[in-house]
């Protein structure tokens, strides 16, 4: 069994920063294949972030060059530090990995 969850949601002003947490525990051997997913109200849920093969980041374009994915494999830790964050970043983050989800956790955006 896999259990993920999710912590560092909130409420940051235009420009202001985050950082999410995700720990994992349960049946996970690396950070390979964990990452971010995000809801926002009335929209389907949409790719962030994902931690590859051989530590290799990959992000959606939206995203690129404010956030970054980092892990701490000797903790099961996963993060996201999200920078210059814009409004339409609001909404919930969830950690994936595989056909696991955490509970999710809000980002809201807003002055």
């Amino acid at each position: 069994q896999v259990q993920l969850v999710e912590s560092g949601g909130g409420l940051v002003q235009p420009g202001g920063s985050l950082r999410l947490s995700c720990g994992a525990s349960g049946s996970i051997r690396n950070l390979y294949g964990m990452g971010w997913y995000r809801q926002a109200p009335g929209k389907e849920r949409e790719f962030v972030a994902r931690i590859q093969m051989y530590g290799v980041q990959s992000y959606a374009a939206s995203v690129k060059g404010r956030f970054t994915i980092s892990g701490d494999d000797s903790k099961n830790i996963i993060y996201l530090q999200m920078n210059n964050l814009k409004p339409e970043d609001t909404a919930v983050y969830y950690c994936n990995w595989m056909a696991h989800w955490g509970q999710g956790t809000q980002v809201t955006v807003s002055s």
